[in-house]
């Protein structure tokens, strides 16, 4: 019996009255592919080592907690991270 690939888990670091953390979120959510992932969207203010981390580039799209993209949504770079975690999608 084969596994499943485990779901890929898309991370963005936003903040509450970001217009770009809008835009990367919709860009992300109009993919045709995005239907097949989760995203969470997480305020980088409400936790510390977030703000130090991410808080001068949001957005900030993650996968599986590895940097994808910031600033603006590179479909490129998306698409690359996810077919070296699974090549068939």
């Amino acid at each position: 019996m084969t596994q499943a690939p485990a779901a890929l888990q898309f991370t963005l670091f936003s903040r509450a009255g970001c217009t770009l953390c809008e835009e990367m979120l919709e860009q992300f959510l109009a993919l045709p592919q995005a239907a097949q992932w989760q995203v969470v969207v997480l305020d980088v203010d409400a936790d510390p080592g977030h703000r130090s981390r991410y808080g001068h580039k949001i957005p900030v799209l993650a996968l599986n907690g590895e940097l994808v993209c910031h600033g603006r949504l590179d479909t490129e770079e998306l698409l690359k991270a996810v077919s070296l975690r699974h090549p068939t999608v």
